[in-house]
């Protein structure tokens, strides 16, 4: 834990308890995208992708699955390769549900992974080093169960610019989300097959779902 960190829950502790239990309480509780999660688009070369994570993964935010990430993601790639794709994904997950989730999924192989997880670790109170460890350890069982040649992992959104939250938990949310990311970048960078997204991915007006906490389809677009 930094040291800001650490002072921010000595001197604001109580505030942010009851900032995060009254945004849980009034936030919308919006639905998974509809849709199918598996599926085959496009002709070419065979791409096997395997689109994994929690809400955002799960398309929450969008109505339909062809709105959100997998459908958009299959749909560009389906230009240039036969895409066989699978969706694992739920809301709520956290990376040790997830982790839990794959020991429950038959062994198949995939070329291609996009992993996106981590929101349900920021607003936890796990420490940065215990999620690296935790996302280390997922990235292992992808490649060895999975045997996943590519394994490309979505950072930590911006969370000091989500409109759902109240300051100062937006900030210290915020600045936990920016350290997760800065330690997640380092063990990506140590892994000749992965990689973390650069894509900038700050909300702007009517680009966010209604709840002010998930992507909406210009988002998942980008």
């Amino acid at each position: 834990m930094s040291k800001t960190e650490a002072l921010a829950k000595i001197l604001l502790g109580p505030v942010l308890l009851i900032q995060g239990a009254y945004t849980r309480r009034v936030t919308p509780k919006l639905p998974e995208a509809e849709g199918e999660r598996t599926g085959v688009a496009g002709s070419g070369n065979v791409l096997r992708m395997l689109i994994l994570g929690d809400s955002a993964a799960a398309g929450v935010g969008a109505s339909t699955q062809a709105e959100a990430l997998s459908g958009q993601l299959v749909n560009r790639l389906a230009k240039d390769y036969q895409v066989e794709w699978t969706l694992w994904a739920r809301s709520g997950l956290d990376s040790q549900a997830l982790l839990e989730r794959l020991g429950q999924q038959a062994a198949q192989p995939f070329d291609a992974v996009l992993l996106s997880i981590g929101v349900n670790d920021v607003t936890s109170s796990l420490s940065a080093d215990q999620w690296i460890a935790r996302q280390r350890h997922l990235m292992e069982v992808l490649r060895s169960k999975f045997e996943a040649k590519q394994i490309v992992v979505s950072p930590l959104p911006p969370m000091h610019l989500f409109p759902a939250l109240p300051q100062p938990l937006r900030w210290y949310l915020g600045n936990r989300a920016a350290r997760f990311n800065r330690q997640l970048a380092e063990l990506a960078a140590s892994k000749d097959h992965c990689r973390m997204l650069t894509t900038r991915l700050a909300p702007v007006a009517g680009s966010m779902a209604r709840d002010g906490f998930h992507p909406g389809p210009a988002i998942y677009s980008v």
